[in-house]
């Protein structure tokens, strides 16, 4: 599976996966190691961790696990959303207040559905203007098409917040917006 994460002072404009290369560790006594994750740049500032889901820990997958699977990032990223749907369902939109809320069966991994194209494709189909979307943390996916002036002005406003109040579970302080099948970034991280 994988999931989303904040990559601090990051501002990617495209969405491609770009690998984040060999990133030094403490371990618990102290000592630092050198790791190679299958960790991915992706959009604004977030990145994709390949991960392992266990019934009691996740675990994160190396670079050498996606080899020895014979998988190349964009293809771990396919499986990993069908896994993802096969044990979790695919999203639903509920509404919460003047925006809609992505759930699905582990809030944990809410945030993941950001990836969803064919969820994102569906929705789009109803709001060519696009659809306005914020990540502030795992389980906090939020829309809002971009023709509800009153509900992204509230997300410009309420983005800031809704991030820096998620700790230790923070994905993203952008908005991005989902057209035509593509991501961009409509407000920058702060």
């Amino acid at each position: 599976m994988f999931v989303l994460r904040e990559l601090p002072k990051q501002n990617r404009q495209t969405d491609a996966l770009v690998p984040i290369g060999e990133i030094e560790l403490t371990l618990p006594d102290g000592t630092k190691v050198m790791d190679l994750p299958a960790y991915f740049r992706y959009i604004g500032d977030m990145h994709i961790r390949f991960v392992f889901d266990a019934p009691n820990m996740v675990r994160g997958a190396k670079m050498k696990d996606l080899e020895r699977l014979g998988l190349s990032p964009e293809k771990a990223l396919a499986v990993a959303m069908a896994n993802l749907k096969r044990v979790y369902g695919n999203p639903i939109s509920v509404p919460w207040n003047d925006l809609q809320l992505v759930k699905s069966k582990e809030s944990d991994y809410d945030s993941s559905y950001f990836v969803d194209r064919e969820f994102w494709m569906a929705i789009g189909k109803n709001h060519p203007d696009g659809v306005v979307v914020a990540v502030p943390k795992r389980g906090g996916l939020l829309y809002t098409p971009l023709s509800d002036a009153k509900a992204v002005a509230g997300l410009r406003r309420g983005i800031g917040y809704l991030h820096s109040s998620s700790e230790k579970a923070r994905v993203s302080s952008a908005l991005y917006l989902f057209k035509e099948g593509k991501w961009s970034v409509l407000q920058p991280p702060r």
